[in-house]
């Protein structure tokens, strides 16, 4: 495995995640500490009221947190940790998580991750914020 990851190669992980598959994310954006994930948001994705159920908006989070952090400290990352405030309810037709890092030292960096849902008019509105700690694997805390 290289030691640094260009976008294709962050592609080529994010198609390694099963789960990811399953959703259909897609990378859109990634280098010099950001990230951007989208994926399209469709009726098994939803809660009871018809909006984006909260475990997907945490995943696009999470991950998008982790790719970010990626850009900096290599492919061998792993969330430490993350925490997400979820806004308003996301409804539309796209999700997009735009993460960057704040901070990064040899083996964590801490990131901040805008998570907005696309409408139909193509105005993103921003539905969660999330802070999350990244450990190059090996270096996580037990």
């Amino acid at each position: 495995m290289k030691d640094t990851l260009d976008l294709e190669g962050a592609r080529e992980a994010l198609a390694a995640q099963p789960f990811s598959v399953l959703l259909g994310t897609r990378l859109v954006a990634f280098g010099d500490g950001a990230a951007t994930l989208e994926l399209d948001i469709r009726e098994e994705l939803l809660q009871q009221h018809g909006f984006v159920h909260g475990g997907v908006l945490g995943y696009a989070a999470d991950n998008a947190l982790t790719f970010a952090a990626g850009a900096v400290l290599g492919p061998r990352v792993v969330t430490a940790g993350f925490t997400v405030d979820y806004l308003r309810p996301a409804t539309g037709t796209l999700l997009r998580a735009e993460a960057r890092v704040v901070r990064a030292g040899r083996t964590r960096a801490v990131c901040r991750c805008d998570v907005s849902a696309v409408g139909t008019d193509g105005t993103p509105r921003l539905c969660a914020v999330a802070q999350g700690t990244v450990s190059v694997a090996g270096h996580a805390q037990s």
